[in-house]
């Protein structure tokens, strides 16, 4: 399937489902665990959809992070980030989920007015990579779930 048809089907999954439902498919071509979207109020980030490809329920730790102690203010300040092994990387020295969130890999959601107002990430507790093809879809798809995540409290 190309990117093009990718990202139709995952407009078409917004319309019919949803925030779950775009999640589910924007996690079905990776091999990331998690693939979440979070909206940014005040310094907190607050999560709007949770995919879990395992299918468990959501973790409370997740449900609402504080900005300084995510991966998720990489992205507001950089415009993304990406780690496939956050042990490793250098960036994230002393950081208190380095090494315990393995991957994680983030874009910034807009508003309307071209506002920073939240993430889509996709995340996993284990190394995993991806593809340039894949992060540029997830970038795309930011654009996507825009208006449905300005619709969330």
């Amino acid at each position: 399937m190309t990117q093009q048809e990718r990202l139709e089907e995952l407009r078409t999954a917004l319309r019919h489902t949803g925030i779950d439902g775009g999640l589910k498919v924007l996690n079905d071509g990776i091999a990331h665990r998690y693939t979440a979207l979070y909206r940014l109020h005040d310094s907190m980030l607050k999560n709007v959809g949770l995919f879990d490809k395992a299918g468990e329920v959501r973790a409370e730790y997740l449900a609402v992070v504080p900005l300084e102690s995510s991966f998720c203010q990489f992205v507001l300040r950089d415009g993304f980030f990406a780690s496939s092994d956050t042990g490793e990387d250098r960036r994230l020295d002393g950081h208190v989920y380095q090494g315990k969130l393995m991957a994680y890999h983030g874009v910034p959601v807009r508003d309307r007015h071209g506002e920073l107002f939240g993430t889509l990430c996709h995340f996993d507790m284990l190394r995993r990579d991806i593809s340039q093809e894949n992060f540029e879809l997830m970038q795309q798809a930011a654009v996507a779930f825009a208006p449905l995540l300005e619709q969330q409290p």
